[in-house]
């Protein structure tokens, strides 16, 4: 077996047994509302995280200008409570009409 194989393998079982503590847990375990609060905040945190990572870089560096103004739009019109394909369809358009007035 390689080890990427044996690296898959470990993190599927690894996501499966975190799936099955939650029910396994569920009324045995009660956690303070303080740490509550800093599981939701640290949820919130990452996400933030991962949008910005995933909006700012591309490949190790800076992703350009348009990438980030559409989800400027997706934030604003998601915020707005737009349908959600107008939020994707307004992300696309404003990147893609960056683009094309040449702003990388």
């Amino acid at each position: 077996m390689s080890a990427s194989v044996v690296v898959i393998l470990v993190l599927a079982v690894g996501t499966y047994a975190f799936r099955l503590v939650g029910p396994a847990l569920h009324g045995r375990v009660e956690l303070p509302a303080r740490v509550r609060e800093l599981l939701a905040a640290g949820a919130v945190v990452l996400l933030a995280a991962l949008l910005a990572t995933g909006a700012l870089t591309e490949g190790g560096g800076f992703a350009g200008w348009a990438r980030p103004a559409g989800v400027l739009v997706a934030v604003a019109l998601a915020w707005r409570r737009a349908p959600f394909p107008v939020v994707v369809l307004g992300a696309a358009a404003t990147a893609a009409g960056l683009r094309a007035l040449g702003v990388s």
